[in-house]
């Protein structure tokens, strides 16, 4: 829409718009406002796949408890887990993003069968909390 100003002799005529220094001023404040929010957000990320972490790992370490108290024995892979339906699905390393990453700690005691006691994760780094994510 074009606003025109009264008409006078010898002034041009005024279009209503932003001036640079106005469109300067807004970016300024939207770049401002994504400093702050932007780093927040990938923290926010962190945490959520931490939290994913955690929760994948407590679900295959009960189906492994499960298995272990149908059968007597742990499984020999976690796809053993997947074909006698004590998992859905392979859960998915989310620090990695991949289903392969995954650390198997075989049973101490042989005697109680199978190679897959406990799982960790395979992801190297640190947590937020500080501690090391094959330590979970």
């Amino acid at each position: 829409m074009v606003i025109a100003w009264p008409k006078r002799r010898g002034a041009a005529r005024r279009v209503a718009g932003f001036t640079l220094i106005e469109l300067m001023v807004v970016l300024a404040v939207i770049a401002l406002l994504l400093s702050v929010a932007v780093p927040r957000y990938f923290h926010s990320v962190n945490l959520a796949k931490e939290s994913v972490l955690r929760t994948n790992l407590a679900a295959t370490r009960d189906a492994l408890d499960k298995y272990f108290g149908d059968t007597g024995t742990y499984p020999d892979s976690l796809e053993q887990l997947v074909q006698s339906r004590y998992l859905r699905a392979l859960p998915v390393d989310p620090i990695t993003e991949s289903l392969t990453t995954w650390t198997v700690i075989p049973p101490t005691q042989p005697e109680r069968g199978g190679t897959v006691f406990d799982l960790r994760s395979g992801a190297s780094g640190k947590a937020s909390d500080g501690s090391n994510y094959s330590d979970w």
